[in-house]
């Protein structure tokens, strides 16, 4: 008889991002199961039932809302967006406290259940979210992962297509750093189809200013979206899904997220946006980017401002 094949994934916090998530999740042929967790248990339980008419338009998945926390004991991977989002003018540094105050309840909460699978957070501040969750939990580091720049990523890929005429994902650039103001790219090593980036920009008559300039502007998307509709979540709820996906079919595939440093860049016992190999095992291996010398600085500089954050807001929750 063949062995019953059932991957499971609870996602707590069915806000926007939450349910974009999910929606997300629905199209990709990953997963049997999404379970959803949320103080608003009609809500999420309505919403597992929106989800499950995408169905059989797309994957069989079995879809199941308004749950307790007993639900998360046989997942393979518990997904985090619970929290509150920013507002406009906002930076993401600045829902530190209430944010680490959430996620410590989810972590206690699903750590209780006997959880030993993979966590994936998405709560901003990111990657000091990430690494709360890590030291909440206890589970080893490569096994909780958070978004970092992955969405920061992308957003530079499309900035960048619309701005050389290429599809995104041909676009070999990479954000780093924090996921937020300080994150940079590694324009010194980006390429389009194995020509320098650097090269390519010149010949559209275009100066190293323009790109600083295209790195700035995707760097203020999120808070130009967020002035406008009050929210961003499809591209990160995509690139959730995209992590999931990695993990669940054990891909190996590198994508750039919030990853444990253990000497990469000089860093140690922090998370923060890298590439790294994404498979079953979570995120084991980390792979140092190369940066030129004026990038490596700005890498410095990003975990400064995270590490200033996380010591005076983690203080109280660790003791």
């Amino acid at each position: 008889m063949a062995q019953k094949h059932h991957q499971k994934v609870v996602l707590v916090g069915d806000g926007m991002v939450g349910s974009a998530f999910g929606y997300a999740l629905m199209q990709q042929g990953v997963a049997e199961e999404l379970a959803i967790v949320d103080v608003a248990k009609d809500y999420a339980t309505g919403d597992a039932l929106d989800l499950e008419d995408a169905a059989p338009w797309t994957y069989p998945k079995q879809v199941t809302g308004g749950h307790d926390y007993q639900v998360v004991a046989d997942a393979d991977i518990v997904v985090i967006t619970a929290g509150v989002g920013r507002k406009p003018g906002q930076t993401r540094l600045e829902l530190i406290d209430k944010n680490l105050t959430i996620v410590k309840q989810v972590v206690d909460n699903v750590m209780a259940q006997g959880f030993t699978g993979i966590f994936v957070v998405a709560t901003n501040p990111v990657d000091i979210i990430t690494l709360a969750v890590q030291q909440f939990s206890g589970l080893p580091e490569h096994h909780v992962i958070g978004t970092g720049t992955a969405l920061d990523t992308a957003r530079l890929q499309v900035a960048l297509a619309e701005q050389y005429g290429v599809a995104p994902a041909t676009i070999d650039v990479l954000v780093l750093g924090e996921h937020g103001d300080s994150a940079f790219a590694n324009f010194d090593e980006a390429q389009i189809g194995g020509q320098s980036l650097n090269d390519f920009n010149k010949k559209y008559g275009n100066s190293a200013q323009d790109l600083v300039e295209l790195m700035e502007a995707t760097t203020k998307k999120g808070g130009a979206i967020i002035g406008r509709k009050g929210a961003t979540f499809y591209g990160v709820a995509t690139a959730l899904a995209r992590i999931v996906r990695a993990i669940l079919r054990d891909e190996s595939m590198v994508l750039p997220i919030s990853a444990w440093m253990s000497g990469q860049y000089g860093l140690s016992d922090m998370y923060i946006g890298s590439p790294a190999v994404i498979n079953g095992d979570g995120a084991k291996t980390v792979i140092m980017a190369a940066l030129s010398p004026a990038e490596q600085m700005q890498m410095q500089r990003s975990a400064e401002i995270l590490r200033a954050v996380t010591a005076d807001a983690l203080a109280n929750f660790m003791k």
